[in-house]
């Protein structure tokens, strides 16, 4: 069994779990792309295996047919999209000491939670 995102005009409707053999009987199964729930930014988070399409599909995420590759809706206007591993980068990363950050768009900064 497999993972596929039912695609239309670019946008994930619906992921589902089935075979092969039942995405070939739909009328519709060009519109089925496989996809991992073991993908992240092009790296197979089991360690096994190659990349499959950079990210996991979701419900709303864009299926980019030129990059062959899933990703998320932007999260913040200043985010940008590394064209590398599909997955959003914050104009500054988040501090890596150990607390909790939000991301404030008006300052574009972390801000710790409290």
């Amino acid at each position: 069994m497999s993972h596929f995102a039912q695609v239309k005009s670019g946008i994930v409707q619906q992921v589902i779990v089935a075979d092969q053999n039942f995405i070939n009987t739909l009328s519709d199964a060009s519109d089925w792309v496989q996809t991992s729930y073991n993908m992240k930014g092009g790296v197979n988070q089991t360690g096994l295996g190659t990349s499959l399409r950079k990210n996991y599909a979701g419900i709303g995420h864009t299926y980019d047919s030129v990059k062959d590759a899933f990703y998320a809706a932007q999260p913040y206007p200043s985010w940008t999209l590394d064209t590398d591993t599909c997955l959003w980068n914050a104009p500054t990363p988040m501090p890596n000491d150990g607390h909790m950050y939000n991301w404030d768009e008006s300052t574009l900064s972390w801000v710790e939670q409290s």
